[in-house]
């Protein structure tokens, strides 16, 4: 049986933020763009989140909800530099780390390089190592499985340490609320919800043939997660294929609308926020359009270079509008996505070799 710990730091940017700045301490921050500009909250610090305000939210409802909450700009190369840190740490004890994000990430410590028989304790040693050195906290998830280890790592936070054994599993999954499901989101929760699925209990209920019907491949593992079956393996070298954000509106509006189009610039704000912190750059954008009637188009095409800023994702947004015939129809979704990712390290050598095929033409 394998021993998984995932380990998910605890608002890891605004976290970092009142680390360096000691005059942030204990006060309500959000890390993210300016109220005034449409940006959106990256993260924000605990006490912020008491307010209602979270990651995604457009900063200026967030300022409504706490009119003395501080905003505080992104400083990715820091974010960037910490998680390196920790995955030093990390890697004091196992080479198999998936990372998921510059906060979170996954660790198969069955076999480890300490012959420690307790992935507990290893748990509780990368825990204590992260503050003793970096004055951080993050919370921890232990059990045999990675679905089981993020669910448990989400139990209890910040700085908490769980751990989900075998004959646990199933009582706890059977009272787990629906959203907490991996692959679970916003949208695909209120589809559940309306077939009555509100826990993991309602979720087992489900045959494998009708989740298959509605979720195609992740009706599979949706099947699977019900019961605390996950066979898949922490991947040293995963990359990530695509990051996006799409919102879907409580009124349909015409998608050449002033409101869709301020829909849109948030999105692009919100896309840039994780494609960042996530340290990656995109080459190919891809716009998604949900119609009034429910039919649903995208558009997609390459960038003329690796894209990060909201602004360059807005132009290439605004070139994939142009492709679309009926910008007068009413739209209830919009989505966009950017995809074909490239580490700094691949960004640079693709730069190097357009410079070295552009000298060659002269």
């Amino acid at each position: 049986m394998r021993k998984i710990i995932h380990v998910d730091m605890d608002a890891f940017f605004a976290q970092v933020e009142m680390r360096d700045n000691p005059h942030l301490q204990g006060k309500a921050i959000v890390v993210g763009g300016n109220p005034e500009e449409r940006g959106v909250v990256a993260t924000c610090s605990y006490e912020a989140r008491k307010y209602g305000i979270h990651s995604a939210m457009p900063c200026r409802t967030a300022k409504q909800l706490c009119p003395y909450v501080q905003f505080v700009r992104p400083r990715f190369e820091v974010y960037k530099s910490v998680s390196t840190q920790i995955g030093e740490i990390f890697k004091r004890y196992t080479d198999k780390v998936e990372f998921l994000s510059l906060d979170e990430a996954f660790l198969d410590v069955t076999e480890n390089k300490k012959n420690m028989a307790s992935a507990t304790y290893i748990a509780r040693e990368i825990k204590s190592a992260i503050w003793n050195e970096l004055h951080l906290t993050g919370s921890a998830g232990v059990s045999y499985n990675k679905f089981l280890a993020k669910v448990a790592s989400d139990y209890e936070k910040p700085n908490g340490l769980t751990v989900i054994t075998p004959d646990k599993t199933q009582a706890l999954l059977d009272h787990l609320p629906i959203g907490k499901f991996f692959l679970v989101g916003k949208v695909t929760a209120e589809e559940l919800k309306k077939i009555g699925v509100h826990y993991g209990r309602d979720l087992r209920n489900l045959e494998l043939s009708y989740l298959v019907s509605v979720f195609k491949k992740r009706g599979y593992l949706l099947y699977d997660f019900a019961r605390g079956i996950d066979e898949r393996e922490v991947e040293c070298s995963r990359v990530r294929k695509s990051i996006g954000a799409e919102t879907t509106f409580n009124e349909d509006l015409p998608l050449n609308s002033e409101a869709a189009r301020q829909v849109l610039k948030a999105l692009a704000e919100e896309v840039s926020m994780r494609v960042k912190g996530r340290g990656v750059w995109g080459k190919n954008l891809t716009l998604k359009v949900k119609f009034s009637d429910f039919s649903q188009i995208t558009r997609s095409m390459m960038t003329s270079y690796p894209i990060v800023e909201a602004k360059d994702i807005l132009i290439y947004v605004e070139q994939l509008l142009n492709k679309v015939d009926n910008l007068d129809e009413k739209v209830r979704l919009l989505g966009i996505t950017l995809s074909h990712l490239l580490t700094d390290e691949e960004r640079l050598q693709e730069n190097i070799s357009l410079f070295e095929y552009m000298e060659s033409l002269r």
